[in-house]
C-alpha cells in the first residue's frame, strides 16, 4: 500500500483544513490513522478509524475539533480539522495497518507527510 497525504497549508488560528490520504496499490487495510510531529517533538497519535466497524479514536487534544472519515471506496481517508490552534502546527502523516488491533502504534504503511502551520 502506498499512501499519499495532501491538504496541508498555512491557516490562521480558528480556521479549518481538510487533509486527505489516498491509498494506491490496494484499498485501505483494517485501520487508517493520522499522526503528527511538531518541530523538536516526537511523533504523536492524532486519530484513527477502524474501517470495518467505523469506530474512531482521537487524542484528547483534538477531540471535538478533528474528525477522521473515509470515502465509500475506502481509497481515501480524511482528517477534517476545525478550530485550529497554533499548537496544532506539525507535519501530519497518514498511516494504515491490516491489523485491526493496531490503533495507537505499530503501523505498517506510512505516507510522506503534509505540513500544517497555524498562525496566531
Amino acid at each position: 500500500v502506498q499512501l499519499q497525504a495532501s491538504g496541508g497549508g498555512l491557516v490562521q488560528a480558528g480556521g479549518s483544513l481538510r487533509l486527505s490520504c489516498a491509498a494506491s496499490g490496494r484499498t485501505f487495510s483494517s485501520v487508517a490513522s493520522w499522526f503528527r510531529q511538531a518541530p523538536g517533538k516526537e511523533r504523536e497519535f492524532v486519530a484513527a478509524l477502524s474501517l470495518s466497524g467505523g469506530v474512531t479514536y482521537y487524542h484528547n487534544s483534538v477531540k471535538g475539533r478533528f474528525a477522521i472519515s473515509r470515502d465509500n471506496a475506502k481509497t481515501t481517508v480524511y482528517l477534517q480539522m476545525n478550530s485550529l490552534k497554533p499548537d496544532d502546527t506539525a507535519v501530519y502523516y497518514c498511516a494504515a495497518s491490516p491489523n485491526s488491533d493496531t490503533i495507537y502504534r505499530g503501523y505498517d504503511y506510512w505516507g510522506q507527510g503534509t505540513l500544517v502551520t497555524v498562525s496566531s
